[in-house]
């Protein structure tokens, strides 16, 4: 059974439970992050713990833990969840329990909430199909919330749509990002994502990305990108700590491209796998980059 851990303890999922009156029940009160973990290294972990920091801040809160007493939490889930693949770790903090009323009674004790799931095997051989969507969302995208619901009927619209896996968003006639992913666009070899603003989520996996391409001489760029330049594309990507970078291959019923993963793309998932080798060997660099377990 798995093991989770919930306010200072590690218990069997199936035994964890939280108050109704839970602010993060009640109002969606509360912010979340994602740590990839590849072989039993954790990816930039330093980075995920600050944007974490950033999306409590931003919502009037403080860190409950040090990053050494996240770290500990992070180690103790991984150790009891072992399953020999690449895993994600889901930590989930509430403001905690509280009378339902919107304004918020300080000092509360947070709910603090962790679990351990693996990453699915991603095959990108044919890629994947998307839409487009007017960004439905809240003006503070950047904050990493727990209320998700907007994303939740996007992809849900893109399923019913045409089976689509994503849905990249639209605000003011520029791309902002994906439901739940960053975007890239290929134009005659040039890798371009948004720039960063309240609109889209900081993506770790997006600045990776970015980082890696400009390691590799391949070169990307941040700026705008307008409806009509993502259309025109030759190529679309989608980035998360899960997906890693997934061609998009069907946009709006419509091939990007010729409609097959570009060269670009294949370029840089080569240097991506190549990273994520070396993370899981340990050997990806300092303590910037990865935080070894074991």
């Amino acid at each position: 059974m798995e093991t989770v851990w919930l306010n200072g303890k590690f218990l069997p999922a199936a035994e964890a439970t939280v108050p109704v009156l839970d602010r993060g029940f009640i109002f969606g009160d509360g912010v979340y992050e994602v740590v990839p973990v590849f072989g039993s290294h954790i990816v930039r972990l330093e980075e995920h713990l600050r944007r974490l920091r950033r999306s409590l801040e931003a919502i009037y809160m403080e860190s409950p833990y040090s990053d050494a007493e996240w770290g500990a939490v992070i180690d103790g889930l991984l150790e009891r969840n072992p399953c020999g693949r690449d895993r994600s770790v889901y930590l989930h903090v509430t403001r905690g329990v509280a009378p339902r009323e919107h304004v918020i009674r300080n000092p509360l004790a947070p709910t603090v909430f962790g679990m351990c799931t693996p990453i699915p095997e991603r095959i990108y051989d044919k890629g994947l199909g998307v839409i487009t969507h007017a960004d439905i969302r809240w003006q503070y995208c950047d904050i990493k919330a727990i209320s998700l619901l907007p994303g939740v009927l996007l992809r849900e619209t893109a399923r019913r749509a045409d089976g689509s896996a994503e849905a990249i968003l639209l605000r003011d006639g520029l791309v902002t990002e994906g439901a739940a992913s960053n975007v890239f666009v290929v134009h005659a070899g040039g890798v371009r994502t948004p720039a960063k603003s309240h609109h889209l989520l900081p993506g770790v996996t997006r600045d990776l990305v970015v980082e890696l391409l400009l390691g590799a001489d391949m070169g990307c760029s941040e700026g705008s990108i307008s409806e009509a330049e993502l259309r025109a594309a030759d190529e679309v990507w989608l980035t998360s700590s899960t997906m890693g970078i997934a061609p998009v291959t069907r946009l709006d019923g419509k091939p990007v491209g010729d409609g097959r993963p570009g060269r670009v793309w294949h370029a840089a998932d080569r240097v991506y796998q190549e990273y994520k080798h070396r993370v899981g060997a340990g050997t990806a660099g300092g303590p910037a980059l990865t935080r070894a377990l074991r």
